[in-house]
């Protein structure tokens, strides 16, 4: 052949071009848009300034609000008016004249002094624990947003590591099927890969579904759609020690939610052992009245009534004996509330400690080493240095220990916000490093 011969003949480029031409321009395929990555701390402000259930606790404090305005105002006052006709007749029985005759009277209902500042201290500790209650579920709020946060990202984490794995073994499974090996040994490798393979396409697919089930749920503390997509962003955790156990207890004395509302239903209850003491004096109704009556004379009259009930003393007893026991229900229930505060905190406080000294245990790189000797045990199975068992025992480990140090960090983050919910007290006890 010359050596500035064209290697394609004229007509072979000419039905070349022609193709090309007629499919025109190729469209390159869109990439799909990632989802979303957010931080913890993101999600969680997200959560506590968009979530519905904070309305119930807002309109509780306003109807609370709105109790003590009313405790805190008398009856109104009630307009009476009569009206009649008149006839007088002497002792004869003649009728002398005949006219009309009315009245009008204005009454107003008075409590006793003190019962009204009674009223409002009752009702003032409404709005304290409405208040409390509030202040309650927001805390809650955060601490849930948190771990969903936290249970999402592992779960991710999960999800990728078993979904790694698989590959591997799927890869290797369509290896051996098409070497057609023959014999027991490799056909026995072959059924071990697969066994392998598909638990773990399950233990993937387990891991994907708690993602997606923490997802949903954080979608709607957020006020969003359940099918909103997102992820979690990562880092390193850093878990700080607790407070002694005697400024936990301390601090929990003042700032625990059940142990504060039942000391508050305590004093409330006070208060309603007073007011039931103050029922033994009734109230009374002042009524400034006008008469007038005409016949053959005009008789006008003005003058003030004064009304009281009658008492009854059972009655007013038996009310004082009812809430006298009730305070006695309160302190007992202040006590039961108070060891169950103590007991709460000492076992969180034991968790907590317990599970950050494990986390410190760790090596920073640990699992990173799993992983690569996952890799390594991989490539030399391929080439017949390594055997099957050491094989499948360095992938089950690196998924066992990537398993272990999540569930580790996340019970460590569940007990230390249970116990920063306890006490009050935010001693950053989970923390993503920057």
């Amino acid at each position: 052949m010359p050596r500035n011969s064209s290697v394609f003949s004229p007509r072979t480029l000419a039905a070349l071009f022609i193709v090309l031409a007629s499919r025109g321009p190729a469209v390159a395929a869109e990439p799909e848009a990632a989802p979303p990555l957010l931080s913890i701390e993101t999600l969680t402000s997200e959560v506590l300034g968009s979530n519905p259930e904070l309305n119930f606790y807002r309109a509780e404090i306003a109807a609370a609000q709105a109790g003590v305005r009313v405790a805190g105002s008398t009856g109104n006052p009630e307009l009476a008016v009569q009206a009649g006709r008149k006839r007088t007749h002497d002792s004869t029985g003649v009728l002398v004249g005949e006219g009309t005759s009315w009245s009008v009277s204005v009454s107003q209902t008075f409590d006793w002094p003190g019962r009204l500042a009674l009223r409002k201290a009752v009702a003032n500790r409404e709005v304290a624990l409405a208040e409390l209650g509030l202040a309650r579920f927001q805390t809650a709020l955060a601490s849930r947003a948190r771990t969903l946060a936290f249970g999402l990202l592992a779960a991710q984490e999960k999800a990728a590591a078993a979904a790694e794995v698989a590959e591997r073994f799927r890869a290797l499974k369509e290896t051996f099927l098409a070497r057609d090996p023959a014999g027991l040994t490799p056909l026995l490798d072959t059924r071990v890969i697969e066994a392998q393979e598909l638990a773990l396409q399950r233990r993937a697919t387990e891991a994907s579904l708690a993602a997606q089930a923490a997802l949903v749920e954080l979608n709607q503390l957020r006020g969003l759609p359940a099918q909103t997509p997102g992820r979690t962003s990562g880092g390193k955790w850093v878990f700080h020690p607790a407070p002694p156990l005697d400024e936990l207890l301390a601090a929990a004395r003042e700032n625990h939610f059940e142990f504060r509302s039942r000391k508050l239903e305590l004093e409330q209850q006070g208060f309603t052992v007073q007011l039931a003491r103050h029922d033994r004096h009734p109230s009374f109704t002042v009524s400034p009245y006008v008469t007038r009556e005409s016949s053959d004379s005009r008789d006008t009259t003005i003058g003030l009534g004064l009304s009281v009930p009658l008492p009854l003393s059972s009655r007013n007893r038996a009310g004082v004996d009812v809430a006298e026991a009730r305070r006695r229900q309160a302190e007992t229930a202040v006590l039961i509330a108070q060891r169950e505060m103590e007991r709460e905190i000492v076992v969180a406080e034991q968790t907590f400690s317990a599970k950050r000294a494990e986390t410190e245990r760790w090596v920073p790189d640990s699992v990173e080493k799993f992983r690569d000797a996952a890799a390594l045990a991989d490539r030399h199975y391929r080439l017949g240095a390594v055997p099957l068992a050491t094989y499948v025992g360095l992938q089950t480990a690196y998924l066992d220990a990537v398993d272990a140090l999540l569930d580790t960090k996340r019970e460590a983050l569940e007990a230390g916000l249970r116990l920063q919910l306890l006490t009050g007290l935010n001693f950053h006890a989970a923390e993503v490093a920057p």
